[in-house]
């Protein structure tokens, strides 16, 4: 669904390479293609072997870069970063890679994901005079590292790594080397690649068709990368452990082009579609997703029942975003703007509209609604995962138990709520079925924190307050 109307977001996306003489180019093509992940800020820092260089800004990739840029951004060695700004969190300081410089050398840091001892993390720095000069939980990581100076680099980083607590991927770029990590559980996607004998790091493995880079391998949980002109090398920082990584990169917020764990998300989506036919059928004349991460799941949903699937949801790729909206008649028009009925496929017709998820409802609602004025004669809504009554302390944006419209109401409460003659969710069972069935799932495992409410790991009391999320 829209992401932007629809209070689900993403927190960033991590690019890398290593021994690319365009790197900095390579980078810029990579973000784009992570821009799904990210919205709100961009950036960009490049190692020329004796400095770091840096470039970022608020805003799309297209509006932060310019070929001016690239002529400063010298070296053969890049770290990118795509950012959605949580509450609190936003502003230009925040935008990463954060760069730190000091007299022993400079060091730039993105990280995707959250840590949830953050908060307390940040106390302890301060109580013993450090000065941090964001809202970001990346920041953390810098300090600690530097708390652990007398350490080589690589011992240093494993060091900090071992007293954070979360979900994390980090990209960590100095002068002479390139570090990644993945935290022991491995609730964000990381991926290895190769392009012409350099080494290439991304959230996504749609990045590496973009630039023609090879995948090579996952990043595994628990594991400190070392890449240099001498190659690549890897130590564990932390014994992994059961694999949890985040079952909304499946549902919602990967590319479908990309793979994630040795799944192809557009085939996990179209297995959630069929699994949700089978748990909730329909009677009906027309299968119709919601643009873009439900086509996928409604072709599913269409091949499993026999129901033809149709556009009948239209995406305006065109229209900027409606985030000042001071009326309720103009947030009906923002919707409007970005998605349209096709009244030819839908009227007088029977529509099952396929979606990934509903956080709040108000969307649902308008979709709905949308629909019924383009002359559907009935809108049952299917929705490819579980009720969302919990939030996410991993990255996500799901924001508080009290505004997501699952934990405060039943499904047919929900349905009345959003207009829709008939309403069902994937449940737990069939949405793991969908990702891991087959598979082992101490590598495979997948985090359903948000619907069932089992944390992987602990939370933090200071967890829940806003404004620190990477």
């Amino acid at each position: 669904m829209l992401a932007e109307i629809k209070g689900l977001n993403e927190e960033c996306g991590v690019f890398a390479i290593w021994g690319h003489e365009k790197a900095a180019e390579m980078t810029y093509y990579g973000l784009h293609a992570l821009q799904h992940r990210g919205q709100e800020g961009a950036g960009i820092v490049t190692s020329d072997g004796d400095n770091l260089h840096l470039h970022k800004g608020n805003g799309l990739i297209n509006d932060v870069f310019q070929q001016d840029e690239f002529s400063r951004l010298k070296g053969t060695a890049a770290l990118g970063h795509v950012r959605y700004a949580t509450q609190g969190g936003g502003g230009y300081e925040n935008v990463q890679p954060l760069v730190f410089r000091s007299q022993k050398g400079s060091m730039a840091l993105a990280h995707n994901g959250n840590l949830v001892n953050a908060y307390m993390l940040k106390n302890q720095l301060e109580a013993q005079g450090s000065i941090l000069q964001t809202t970001s939980d990346t920041e953390v990581l810098a300090h600690l590292i530097k708390r652990s100076g007398h350490m080589g680099m690589e011992d240093a980083i494993g060091s900090a790594l071992g007293m954070i607590k979360g979900a994390y991927a980090f990209g960590l770029l100095t002068e002479d080397q390139l570090f990644v990590a993945l935290d022991p559980r491995g609730l964000r996607p990381l991926s290895i690649g190769m392009l012409n004998g350099a080494y290439v790091i991304s959230s996504e493995t749609c990045a590496f068709d973009i630039i023609g880079a090879t995948y090579i391998r996952e990043v595994l949980p628990g594991e400190l990368i070392t890449i240099d002109d001498n190659g690549l090398t890897s130590r564990r920082f932390a014994s992994p452990l059961q694999r949890t990584l985040c079952s909304m990169e499946y549902v919602y917020f990967s590319r479908p082009d990309s793979d994630i764990n040795g799944l192809n998300v557009h085939a996990s989506r179209k297995t959630m579609g069929k699994e949700l036919a089978k748990e909730a059928p329909i009677e009906a004349d027309v299968v119709t997703g919601v643009p873009d991460s439900s086509i996928s799941a409604a072709i599913g949903f269409s091949e499993a029942t026999g129901i033809p699937y149709e556009l009948g949801l239209i995406k305006n790729r065109y229209v900027g975003r409606t985030f000042i909206q001071p009326s309720q008649e103009l947030r009906e028009q923002g919707v409007k703007m970005k998605l349209s009925a096709v009244r030819g496929i839908v009227e007088g017709k029977r529509v099952v509209m396929v979606d990934d998820s509903i956080v709040r409802g108000t969307t649902s609602r308008r979709i709905v609604r949308l629909l019924k004025e383009a002359g559907a004669t009935e809108v049952h809504v299917r929705i490819a995962s579980p009720p969302i009554e919990n939030p996410c302390y991993y990255g996500i944006d799901t924001s508080t138990k009290g505004e997501l419209i699952a934990s405060n109401n039943s499904v047919e409460e929900i349905r009345e709520l959003i207009g829709a003659d008939s309403l069902a969710y994937l449940t737990a069972e069939g949405l793991e079925n969908s990702i891991v069935k087959g598979k082992d799932s101490t590598e495979h495992g997948v985090c359903q924190a948000c619907f069932t409410g089992n944390y992987p790991t602990e939370i933090y009391p200071d967890t829940v307050l806003p404004a620190y999320k990477g």
